[in-house]
């Protein structure tokens, strides 16, 4: 028989594959957690893997380690961690990064911009 802490969580993985597929984003849960090749919750976005919580209390550090795990499991770029904010829809979540994702981030943007591939 299925926990409700692990109903729970399902619910909240697929609202969140909703809100990023309504966003034009393409994901798609991934099945198998708990696994030790764990490879987060939410796949399809390339490079990314998403950890999703929807707890009461917040474990963020060890949220974060899992998501690294996985990020490493999935042999992805970046990984972040997604969590349900009590009482709001999937789209009002918070992210959680660590420094180290986020500077990656902003590198491989600024990489991209436009004001950098001038020369300028």
């Amino acid at each position: 028989m299925t926990s409700p802490q692990k109903i729970k969580g399902s619910a909240y993985e697929r609202e969140v594959v909703k809100a990023l597929t309504e966003a034009g984003i393409y994901a798609e849960r991934a099945y198998g957690a708990g696994r030790p090749d764990d490879v987060g919750d939410i796949s399809g976005i390339p490079n990314w893997i998403l950890e999703c919580k929807n707890h009461a209390k917040f474990a963020l550090s060890q949220w974060l380690a899992e998501a690294e795990r996985e990020r490493q499991n999935a042999k992805a770029k970046f990984g972040a961690v997604i969590i349900k904010k009590r009482g709001k829809s999937a789209k009002e979540s918070y992210v959680l990064l660590d420094f180290e994702t986020f500077v990656k981030i902003l590198k491989e943007l600024n990489a991209k911009s436009p004001a950098n591939s001038s020369g300028n």
